[in-house]
């Protein structure tokens, strides 16, 4: 086993994470200040990061703790966004199957977006790569930023006038999430048709804030049903 540390993979995984950070610092901020929007202190808003680190599901989630929807609510759409994560999960997982159970565990918890695909692709491009370290390096360089940026957007936040409300970033940042994942007819019909859904919704006035899970299960569905029909 190679005992060298820092190990140069986990010093290549930390360097390769450098452009990802350019949006991951604005993100973690958002979710900051959104959470100092809702109520949440400082430290409720840092502790939420630590403990969920899903960017979606916690800004979804703190939207929803704002609007004081039940927590069985904001339970489940965090959990319908990112149940994502499962398939991430079941493909990362052969890679690291020689690894302790504990050790995957943390690595679980820090598996994101971004860590799951460039992690796959370099393992298919450099199979001498020790997946360990090299996961690991992006991995927890993105959480540390995330919980850093988190703090200083939840400090920002909290000091921030309620005249001055931020309440636009929360928007604009799930604008920016949407665009960029619509990229077939599977994601765009989904995009539209958990769009129309929630703003239906909400103009019906839908019981408990389920409006936001009603039409996430709805666009999820919906995506689903166009890819299966093209692949008939």
């Amino acid at each position: 086993m190679d005992r060298r540390f820092p190990h140069p993979d986990l010093l290549d995984g930390i360097r390769v994470s450098g452009p990802i950070l350019l949006g991951i610092i604005p993100f973690a901020m958002v979710a900051g200040i959104s959470a100092a929007n809702a109520g949440m202190t400082v430290i409720e808003a840092v502790g939420m990061s630590v403990f969920v680190f899903a960017g979606a599901s916690q800004l979804a989630a703190i939207d929803l703790i704002d609007s004081n929807a039940p927590f069985a609510v904001v339970v489940v759409t965090a959990v319908i966004i990112n149940v994502r994560m499962l398939m991430y999960s079941a493909s990362i997982a052969p890679y690291f199957q020689a690894l302790s159970t504990r050790v995957r565990a943390l690595l679980a918890y820090v598996l994101t977006d971004q860590a799951y695909a460039m992690s796959v692709a370099e393992y298919e491009r450099k199979p001498e790569r020790s997946r360990l370290w090299y996961y690991s390096g992006i991995g927890f360089t993105l959480w540390i930023v995330w919980q850093i940026g988190t703090f200083v957007g939840a400090v920002v936040g909290a000091g921030v006038p309620e005249a001055l409300g931020l309440e636009f970033a929360l928007p604009l940042v799930f604008l920016a999430l949407l665009v960029p994942a619509m990229k077939d007819r599977g994601t765009t019909t989904a995009a539209i048709v958990a769009g129309a859904v929630a703003l239906g919704a909400a103009v019906a006035g839908v019981p408990l804030s389920l409006d936001l899970p009603i039409a996430a299960v709805c666009g999820i569905l919906a995506g689903i049903a166009i890819d299966a029909w093209g692949n008939i």
